[in-house]
């Protein structure tokens, strides 16, 4: 095997890039059979395997040297003996005659070289369980949609470049749809959890049915489906019992919980999220702001990494229909308990029937409820996180939601805040860079323009990511990037020349340019952004 280059994705993870697609698959086996402790994920992606890195147990150097001399061994993508993933398949997508003409065969002809055709999944991304099929045997190149759909129903099979694929849930989407599959793709409660893994082989076939130009149904009419599961899951205590949430050792539920009363403008469940899924298309996700979701659960003496309420701009009430203890922590604004104020990074008595209300917060963007004991959902991959992009964990809360109260408490309430607190400064952050691995695409005076430029924070600002107005970064090299792996932090510049931070929520994988990844130290600061902050940028020391 060619060794790869090593190109850094900031301080916690690295890219090793190879020549050709048909290279990934064995780089990945390779790196995943001998994978040491502290390597966190491994992602395969079009010409590169994304290695992500957990410093307090693996020095970022050693990963390096590892992962180089892990890439010199050659070895098999999978067994080749394994039998294929077999997927039933319709040839009736709303794009098969379209796209049959535009590849200048008839819809019977490319529906008979989709299906004879020996597929391989070379990576995962977009959406979790969305794998992306390659195959010797294919020999079109299939341009995307010019407009994207804003929904495709959950089973569509599509086209797109080289590569076919097939959607596990709703979402949107430029593929050009030429069939449907029922199997189930993802499901996030198994023990392999995606169907479709990177490296495994798949095979298409046809419903005894003729061949259709178009679906019976039209696809925004379409009843919407999540991996079989209504759109909008239930969130509430009393459905649970212990054992059946898949979640790791701890205590049940309780019989205890909360019921919402006015979620504000945007409330979720959130904890420190999924480590480990990115091969699979699952992202990260968990609280925005780690260290003021730590700091919560310590006042009501949780583990750190229970879960919380991540409450978006503010406008939260909630009642207790139990007697409990709750800390609120991270932006900054009035909080009342009974009608009466109390401090924020303080532990307070929560008594059966009275009503917890977050005003509207005046400094930060996102505040942080911990009741003693852990909030309750069903876990999902180990963790009972909202990611609102992929559609996993509890849906955000709405007016008349109950959820339940865990009895995962680690000790008592402490007599004391045990960290010093006050209004974060969100009118102007300075925030450290690290290197990214598409540094070279970019003119030398763009890095000039990065550090130098005072950045604005959009209104296109959320959990997924945080685009900033300011100059553009002018770019040496044109044209698309192949998909590669993504990490928290990346700043993604997309043609526009603006960048975006991508956060907790975004995708795995993607298709900009990166040029630089803000560090993990200050990432929990992006998290309190508004629109309209100010941002300056600032090489990180150097490390790892």
């Amino acid at each position: 095997m060619v060794t790869p280059r090593v190109r850094p994705m900031g301080e916690r993870a690295f890219l090793l890039e190879v020549g050709a697609l048909d290279e990934v698959l064995p780089l990945h086996a390779a790196l995943a059979a001998s994978r040491p402790d502290g390597v966190i994920d491994l992602v395969p992606a079009a010409r590169t395997v994304l290695v992500r890195v957990d410093p307090r147990v693996l020095p970022p150097a050693a990963a390096r040297s590892w992962a180089l001399g892990a890439a010199t061994e050659t070895r098999e993508a999978t067994d080749a003996a394994a039998p294929p993933v077999e997927l039933d398949i319709a040839y009736d997508g709303a794009d098969l005659a379209d796209t049959a003409r535009l590849l200048g065969v008839d819809a019977h002809e490319l529906a008979r070289r989709h299906a004879e055709a020996d597929w391989r999944v070379a990576f995962t991304g977009f959406a979790p369980g969305f794998g992306y099929l390659v195959s010797d045997d294919w020999t079109f190149d299939v341009p995307r949609l010019e407009s994207p759909r804003t929904r495709v129903p959950a089973g569509s099979v599509g086209l797109a470049g080289v590569f076919s694929g097939a959607y596990p849930r709703d979402t949107p989407g430029g593929w050009r749809l030429i069939g449907t599959t029922t199997a189930p793709l993802f499901d996030p409660d198994a023990a392999s959890p995606a169907l479709l893994e990177p490296g495994a082989r798949v095979r298409f076939r046809p419903a005894p049915a003729a061949v259709t130009a178009a679906p019976s149904t039209p696809i925004e009419s379409r009843s919407p489906v999540t991996n079989g599961r209504p759109e909008r899951p239930v969130v509430t205590g009393e459905r649970l019992h212990a054992g059946d949430d898949g979640a790791p050792a701890g205590a049940a539920p309780t019989g205890r919980s909360i019921r919402v009363v006015e979620p504000g403008l945007l409330t979720t469940l959130q904890d420190l999220g999924r480590e480990g899924a990115g091969s699979v298309g699952v992202a990260v996700s968990g609280a925005l702001d780690r260290g003021a979701l730590r700091t919560a659960n310590r006042l009501v003496g949780n583990p750190e990494g229970v879960a919380g309420l991540e409450v978006t701009m503010g406008g939260l009430r909630a009642v207790a229909e139990a007697d409990l203890w709750v800390a609120v922590t991270g932006a900054w604004g009035t909080v009342r308990l009974d009608g009466r104020e109390v401090d924020p990074y303080e532990a307070h008595a929560w008594r059966a029937g009275s009503e917890l209300h977050l005003d509207w917060f005046a400094d930060g963007a996102r505040g942080y409820v911990a009741v003693r004991g852990g909030l309750d959902a069903h876990a999902a991959l180990g963790s009972r996180a909202t990611d609102l992009l992929a559609g996993l964990g509890p849906a955000a809360l709405r007016a008349g939601d109950v959820v339940g109260v865990r009895d995962d408490a680690a000790g008592p309430v402490p007599v004391a805040p045990p960290v010093g607190w006050g209004a974060p400064h969100d009118d102007e952050l300075e925030l450290e860079l690290a290197p990214g691995p598409r540094a070279d695409w970019f003119a030398p005076a763009a890095l000039a323009t990065l550090y130098d430029t005072v950045w604005t924070v959009s209104n296109h600002a959320d959990r997924v990511g945080a685009r900033l107005d300011g100059p553009e970064l002018a770019r040496l090299r044109s044209g698309e990037l192949a998909s590669e792996g993504m990490v928290p932090g990346a700043l993604q510049v997309p043609p526009s020349g603006r960048p975006t931070i991508l956060l907790a929520d975004g995708p795995v994988t993607g298709g900009y340019p990166v040029i630089a990844v803000v560090t993990d130290a200050s990432l929990d600061l992006v998290a309190q952004a508004r629109p309209g902050t100010r941002i300056r940028f600032r090489h990180a020391r150097p490390g790892g």
